[in-house]
């Protein structure tokens, strides 16, 4: 490698300092359009599930195991992804997943049968937690110490963004022209990312000493997986509720089709409202935060049912529980500082978490509708999680003698150091 790649490289804590603020607001672009294209296929897939349901002649408690599908494959190519390819460089593995995430969402909107649609659904997921793990380190590496947190966030507002403009276009287009428009859309912004990872993000060299052995040590440690169970299990409240909204809308608040993408970008608004504002908490109290928002969002879904008859009502719920699903910012963070050397594996294993909740939330939010509970029912559900994840953040902090407090400040991911 030339001395000028090695000077530019931003994943390598030394070369931070020769980006100027502007490149490095460049590259945090480039990452964050990642994150848009991601946000936007995860979730408008859960306010299109109506509308392809319908197509492949399909009950929609069924149809949702697309979307558990997709969750499966960030769960399974996360880890996976992250340990083989643990000599690549940061900027390979990021075009590379992001080439392969574009191709299937292509090959999702022209899926032939349902079945076809659910193997390109979860092959389309298997980037999805190794892209945002690896990004989110580039993206960390940038800046101080006591700013990680903020920056990692950079990356995910991509994805909220998406919530707020993005789903609801999808889900515009999906009603207008089809379902399959909505997928195609995706594709497209995921070859963007490419140009942009390609263009903006500079070149650097695999990280000296990495190795399957090495990333896989993450695996030994107590506190990587009491974090993974915080996000496994609690995240799942969200989905329970936000994977049958548009559904629950229709059918028992009894709005018309065209306030869904309102109501949906509601969700997107405190979701970005709730990243910005937790990203800056958890760089001065990191799992403090966290706990705060598993106890704010346990409340928040609990009121969903008592509020789903009256749109402003459940307009207003649903903004507070978007705000909610911030979770992810701090224990993002906190993997960081209990991951040691496996820096790459752990990162990626938040978002393997994050899909196990995907998967969880709306398959237990699925069982309860088809009990005859009702749309509603899914707030419950999703109250019943949250409670789940704080017992875990508990014994998190019972048994972290530093008591959730940043832990370390690994020089992979901590510029300056």
């Amino acid at each position: 490698m030339d001395a000028r790649s090695a000077d530019s490289a931003p994943p390598r804590a030394e070369s931070s300092a020769a980006l100027t603020p502007a490149q490095v607001r460049l590259v945090l672009f480039a990452l964050g359009m990642g994150g848009f294209a991601i946000g936007t296929t995860e979730f408008a897939a859960m306010s299109l599930l109506p509308y392809f349901a319908a197509t492949f002649g399909i009950t929609e408690p069924t149809a949702g195991h697309a979307i558990s599908a997709y969750a499966l494959g960030v769960v399974i190519g996360a880890p996976v992804i992250a340990v083989l390819a643990a000599r690549w460089s940061r900027r390979r593995l990021l075009l590379a997943l992001m080439a392969c995430f574009a191709v299937f969402n292509v090959m999702t909107a022209l899926s032939p049968s349902y079945e076809w649609m659910v193997l390109f659904r979860f092959i389309s997921g298997l980037p999805h937690g190794a892209y945002f793990g690896v990004a989110m380190l580039v993206a960390a590496s940038l800046v101080p110490p006591n700013q990680r947190t903020q920056a990692a966030s950079r990356v995910l507002i991509g994805l909220t963004i998406a919530t707020i403009v993005g789903v609801p276009a999808a889900t515009w287009m999906g009603q207008a022209f089809g379902w399959r428009f909505g997928f195609g859309i995706v594709g497209l912004l995921a070859s963007l990312t490419v140009f942009l990872v390609w263009k903006y993000v500079p070149v650097d060299a695999p990280t000296p000493g990495a190795s399957m052995t090495r990333e896989l040590g993450a695996l030994k440690r107590r506190q990587v997986w009491l974090t993974l169970a915080i996000g496994a299990v609690g995240f799942g409240g969200m989905f329970a509720v936000y994977s049958y909204l548009a559904s629950t809308l229709m059918d028992v608040t009894r709005v018309e089709p065209w306030v869904v993408p309102i109501v949906l970008m509601v969700f997107g608004l405190g979701l970005t409202v709730g990243t910005y504002v937790s990203a800056w908490l958890a760089d001065r109290a990191l799992m403090a935060t966290a706990g705060g928002l598993l106890l704010w969002s346990a409340f928040w879904l609990a009121v969903f049912p008592l509020a789903v008859t009256n749109i402003y009502a459940v307009t207003i719920v649903v903004f507070m529980i978007g705000c909610g699903g911030s979770l992810g910012v701090p224990l993002q963070t906190r993997l960081m500082d209990v991951a040691d050397d496996a820096q790459t594996l752990a990162a990626s294993l938040n978002h393997s978490a994050f899909n196990t909740a995907n998967a969880i939330g709306p398959w237990l939010g699925g069982l309860a509708i088809a009990q005859g509970y009702g749309w509603s029912s899914t707030g419950y559900v999703g109250t019943a999680l949250a409670i789940g994840g704080m017992v875990f953040w508990a014994i998190s902090m019972a048994t972290d003698p530093k008591h959730g407090r940043n832990v370390s400040h690994h020089p992979r991911t901590a510029a300056g150091e």
